[in-house]
């Protein structure tokens, strides 16, 4: 597995815009809330640390991760919002609900990016067990909550 190999807090610090004037929002799903809750900490961080303003970040909530599509989109359409970062987690059960769930965020984020003709990042783990949720929520393999900020910022300086 591609995360095994590594920490996705580590990434590029090349081609790092200024981010100073830049509007974020930030749409968490509340289902697995303990890991989403870390994811967002990773964010807002990383965020914070390469300029963004305490003020210009802008932090939606939605039932769960099937949501997030929706929550972007009426995040994307205000015009002052420059990205959205999706920060979810489906974590896999004995039905197929997982794949339909997966499936559909997927798509629905990456149009609302299209739609939009803006960053709008997928942050939203598939993990198998709840253990994996937790190590790529500022465990053992770093925060995906991270990797999902420094996404949005590399993408505004596209």
């Amino acid at each position: 597995m591609a995360t095994q190999l590594k920490n996705l807090c580590e990434y590029s610090s090349g081609n790092i815009p200024d981010i100073s004037d830049k509007k974020f929002a930030v749409v968490v799903s509340e289902w697995n809330e303990d890991v989403t809750e870390a994811l967002y900490e990773g964010a807002i961080s990383t965020l914070l640390k390469h300029g963004a303003k305490k003020e210009n970040i802008f932090r939606k909530d939605v039932p769960g991760s099937f949501e997030l599509s929706l929550g972007a989109q009426w995040t994307a359409e205000i015009e002052e919002i420059d990205a959205v970062i999706c920060l979810g987690c489906v974590i896999q059960g004995e039905t197929k609900h997982f794949d339909f769930i997966c499936d559909a965020v997927a798509h629905g984020i990456t149009n609302v990016s299209l739609k939009y003709n803006k960053p709008v990042i997928f942050g939203v783990l598939t993990p198998n067990t709840q253990q994996q949720a937790l190590d790529r929520a500022g465990g053992k393999h770093g925060n995906k909550g991270d990797e999902a900020a420094i996404t949005a910022i590399k993408m505004l300086g596209f």
